[in-house]
């Protein structure tokens, strides 16, 4: 594996101890060119309690990591996402208790919350709720779970309106959800399965596709997918064994493999365990620009193993960080994408910088 190949200097990383567990950390989209701000996920497990808080990040005189506001779910979050609203920034934060909860920033100060807005335990799903996603105007949200059901859920000033567009009475489990356009989105679940679906056609998915690598059978899980807001005919999913691969709508049966089980000879694999996020990568700029044979943008990962790294089709993987834990979510930052937040099992948040 190429270590820092296609950077100019190895990527610089300062790491902040936490006193609690961290679930999940995301960049939160700038409000000023002054404000570099991160939501977290934190569970401390000696009191049993979670919360959600606002951290600010500051490079001079030197990196520092300040937690801001704190608000208390009431159970450990299980999905956590962010999204531009109304000059503010939105928060929307589910649980493994299988509530929803909307926290909006306040317009004039971004470092505190200003309000919240709630869906109750089980009037979604019966039991946790495996993601949330958000648009990119933050105007309505998609949940799923491993009960099987797909919610939408529309975002206003002062309330949420919610609505159940698919229940498979748990014949089906979702994990994970992606945006694609207004009317589009994308699901992921067991058995390296992805569902298509459009509001403009309602009554279940439009598309379908179920993993058979090597034309056997796989019980393998997506936990993460991703979509390129220029190319969104493509899915891009991770999860177990390694695995990651991308989804074309054009050709719904022939999944192209970047990484893990059943990878041939010119597929690299960075990381054998399970791979927890995946996100296209707009630092790293592709080798295959002009070559009609692929498609497939850079791709950086996270993993069970402590891998931090970008695949690319038919390229080595270039390895970002090797933690000597988990690394179980990570957030690049859409205007500085040389800037990846991520979060470790052994307590604590990690910035790398690339140059």
């Amino acid at each position: 594996m190429a270590i820092g190949a296609a950077l100019s200097d190895p990527p610089k990383i300062h790491r902040f101890p936490q006193s609690n567990y961290i679930d999940s950390v995301r960049w939160l989209p700038p409000v000023s060119a002054l404000d570099r701000l991160a939501v977290v996920a934190v569970f401390d497990s000696d009191s049993d309690s979670p919360s959600v808080e606002i951290h600010s990040y500051t490079q001079d005189p030197s990196p520092n990591l300040t937690p801001r506001a704190k608000w208390d779910p009431p159970s450990r979050v299980s999905s956590l996402t962010a999204s531009p609203f109304s000059r503010r920034s939105l928060v929307a934060a589910a649980t493994l208790s299988g509530s929803l909860h909307v926290l909006l920033t306040d317009a004039v100060d971004p470092w505190s919350f200003e309000s919240e807005l709630s869906v109750a335990e089980k009037a979604l799903h019966d039991g946790s709720v495996s993601c949330v996603d958000v648009m990119d105007d933050g105007a309505e949200c998609v949940t799923v779970g491993g009960d099987g059901r797909v919610n939408l859920v529309s975002v206003g000033e002062a309330e949420l309106r919610c609505r159940r567009i698919f229940d498979s009475s748990g014949l089906v489990s979702f994990t994970s959800a992606k945006w694609a356009s207004p009317s589009e989105f994308a699901t992921g679940g067991l058995g390296f399965s992805l569902q298509w679906w459009d509001q403009r056609k309602p009554g279940g998915a439009v598309s379908q596709f179920k993993g058979d690598w090597n034309q056997r059978k796989s019980s393998g899980i997506v936990h993460s997918i991703d979509i390129h807001p220029s190319r969104k005919h493509t899915c891009l999913a991770g999860g177990s064994l390694g695995t990651v691969f991308a989804w074309d709508l054009r050709w719904p049966q022939q999944p192209l493999l970047l990484s893990g089980v059943g990878s041939g000879e010119s597929t690299y694999s960075p990381c054998e365990s399970e791979v927890w996020e995946v996100q296209y990568d707009p630092y790293i700029k592709s080798t295959n620009v002009g070559n009609g044979t692929s498609r497939i943008l850079p791709t950086m990962i996270c993993s069970e193993d402590g891998i931090l790294a970008v695949v690319e089709q038919g390229e080595e993987p270039i390895e970002l960080s090797a933690e000597p834990c988990a690394i179980n979510s990570f957030d690049i930052d859409q205007q500085y994408p040389s800037d990846v937040i991520y979060s470790l099992e052994w307590e604590s948040i990690a910035i790398l910088t690339r140059s």
